[in-house]
């Protein structure tokens, strides 16, 4: 099998309209579609939901189902608001610094501009609470290279220990500085 690309990917929402505008308005993503039923599809249960799709660029698609019949949307309590996110790619640095600047204008809490050597990044929640990732790429074909050399290496020491491996240590330098 080989997979052409990712169709899309879904989440849940907690308003459609809502998350429809500020994706368009932070992330200039353009509305794609839209499609509602009384029940699912694929399982036949009765469960209206509103379906949307966001152009994300490069052929990418975000989705999201509007529930109203379901109990409130929660969060897995026991992973950090830190790990699960959704990461888009962005030209450049300076495109970081500008849409930090817009959201941080209308009250929204900004991370960064993060380090990681490879790409700079910005982090922030949507209305929904999914937390989003804005990456430019600053690599080099040399130090691309220097990460994946170690990359078995560190992923079989991390299997063994669960400990941090420090062959990539170099990635982040900047940031443990201060």
């Amino acid at each position: 099998m080989l997979i052409e690309k990712i169709h899309h990917v879904a989440y849940r929402c907690k308003d459609a309209k809502q998350t429809v505008e500020w994706y368009t308005k932070y992330l200039e993503m353009d509305f794609q579609l839209a499609f509602a039923e009384n029940q699912v599809p694929s399982t036949k249960a009765p469960d209206p939901y509103m379906h949307i799709f966001l152009d994300a660029g490069g052929g990418n698609v975000l989705a999201f189902f509007e529930l109203p019949q379901q109990a409130p949307m929660g969060r897995d309590e026991n992973t950090p608001d830190w790990v699960q996110h959704i990461a888009f790619q962005v030209d450049s640095v300076a495109t970081l610094e500008r849409v930090k600047a817009r959201l941080q204008a209308d009250g929204i809490e900004v991370v960064g501009v993060t380090d990681h050597t490879l790409f700079k990044s910005i982090y922030f929640f949507d209305p929904n609470g999914h937390r989003l990732e804005l990456a430019a790429d600053t690599s080099t074909p040399e130090l691309l290279g220097k990460a994946a050399a170690v990359k078995w290496e560190m992923l079989e020491e991390w299997s063994r220990t669960k400990r941090a491996p420090q062959h990539a240590a170099w990635m982040h330098a900047t940031e443990f500085q201060a």
